[in-house]
């Protein structure tokens, strides 16, 4: 196993910002109920990390596998976590864990929209193509690179748990 290249690939100071904007969301339902139901809120809290894991892991195996990673000037924004440049051996791993991550948070989503309704669909049917098309597509437009994050965390993820 590839432990702590699998990590890198996380790109874990990055993943504060997910429970942080959860956090901000359930501050927003709280001023409309005064019961919060802590597995819900625990489900929520997990497929937001697993999304945003997935889409980091995705991205760091397939900039590994195009050779972008190889070409890219890395900044703390930018190039990647340099995880599988240092350990390609553990590329694999790397696909398996994006790719679990991502049927982890799908199974959430599914779970969630059985139980509180299907309005919660479309956000995470919106979630769910940032995630996919978000290194293949969407990072070829700077327009698109520069407003997805700020969709998937303030669009989707702040108005999912409020819901």
């Amino acid at each position: 196993m590839h432990l702590i290249t699998i990590l890198k690939t996380f790109r874990p100071s990055f993943l504060l910002l997910t429970p942080i904007c959860v956090l901000l969301g359930l501050a927003l339902a709280t001023t409309s109920s005064s019961h919060i139901d802590i597995l819900l809120f625990t489900l929520v809290m997990s497929g937001s990390i697993l999304a945003h894991i997935s889409v980091n892991v995705l991205n760091e195996y397939l900039d590994f596998k195009s050779g972008l990673d190889l070409q890219t000037r890395k900044t703390p924004f930018s190039g990647g976590s340099g995880a599988l440049p240092e350990a390609p051996q553990a590329a694999r791993s790397v696909l398996v864990t994006g790719i679990l991550s991502l049927a982890l948070t799908v199974a959430i989503g599914l779970y969630l929209v059985s139980i509180t309704g299907w309005p919660l669909l479309p956000i995470g049917l919106i979630g769910l193509a940032l995630i996919i098309f978000y290194t293949k597509w969407i990072n070829r437009s700077p327009f698109l690179c520069l407003v997805s994050p700020g969709t998937g965390f303030g669009l989707l993820i702040i108005p999912g748990t409020y819901g």
